[in-house]
């Protein structure tokens, strides 16, 4: 027994300071663990912050790539409605020059005349009435001026060349007297 009584004290020697080595170890793990909530306690409202600052710039650049990204689609968009736009006028444009040239067809063949044609007969008929009130205007103009001169010559040259010729010879015979 000797030897296992000596066993013993032996590991009781070892023991003790490995004993005390975990201990020290495991006392000082409590401490650090307990030095780190203190700090997190104390920095963390520091850290809390600064995360929350973090945060709020992280939104605020994402929302800003997100709006330049939106307005950019936005343009593309635009520019391609545009363009299709264009297009699509382009052709109903098209398609209406097309109609008209036939219904001025089928319209010419009917003997319709066309606004073109109207509107030189409007033309033309201006013209005309224009012509025509002048035309009035000096008739009213030379038959004025006829009575004008009628009025100023002598009465017996009017009567002679207008009277018959009875009256003629009577007024002839007063002459002489």
């Amino acid at each position: 027994m000797t030897k296992s009584k000596n066993y013993s004290t032996n590991e009781e020697n070892l023991g003790a300071p490995l004993s005390k080595a975990v201990r020290d170890s495991a006392q000082q793990i409590w401490q650090a663990g307990l030095g780190a909530f203190q700090k997190a306690q104390v920095e963390g409202g520091k850290a809390f912050d600064a995360l929350v600052k973090d945060g709020i710039t992280l939104q605020k650049k994402s929302q800003s790539v997100a709006e330049s990204k939106f307005t950019e689609a936005s343009q593309k968009v635009t520019a391609i409605a545009s363009e299709l736009t264009q297009k699509a006028s382009g052709q109903w444009d098209k398609l209406e020059n097309v109609f008209e040239d036939r219904v001025a067809k089928v319209l010419n063949k009917m003997g319709i005349p066309t606004a073109k044609d109207m509107a030189f007969l409007v033309t033309r008929i201006n013209e005309l009435n224009e012509r025509l009130l002048e035309l009035k205007v000096s008739e009213v103009k030379s038959k004025a001026s006829n009575r004008k001169t009628l009025s100023t010559k002598p009465k017996s040259n009017r009567t002679s060349s207008k009277a018959s010729p009875k009256v003629a010879k009577k007024v002839a015979t007063t002459k002489k007297v």
